[in-house]
């Protein structure tokens, strides 16, 4: 089943962010690797694609998972997790409709 993961980020968590990405993404392409990510990205903090020292307020990743149990273990691993750049993760079952 797919699981969402939405992060929302701690203040002022753009050099945590900055400095843990490469190993949050490796993560993020293993599940890529397998099938089963089906989307992730960041919510940057103003309307642009590219927020700048604005940063980020948080992240969603949508993933399949064999339970809810094993999404929110994977989340609670997640480099953006330990390190502090997220101050909460809420990890809900997703039905995906379209397309």
């Amino acid at each position: 089943m797919f699981y969402a993961i939405i992060a929302q980020d701690s203040p002022d968590s753009l050099q945590k962010r900055i400095a843990h990405r490469p190993q949050h993404l490796a993560r993020i392409q293993a599940l890529q690797n397998l099938g089963k990510l089906l989307l992730a990205g960041p919510f940057p903090a103003i309307d642009a694609i590219d927020p700048g020292q604005d940063g980020f307020t948080g992240s969603l990743i949508v993933a399949e998972f064999e339970s809810l149990h094993d999404a929110i273990h994977w989340a609670h691993q997640d480099p953006f997790y330990t390190a502090g750049v997220y101050a909460s993760v809420e990890v809900k079952p997703f039905r995906k409709t379209l397309p």
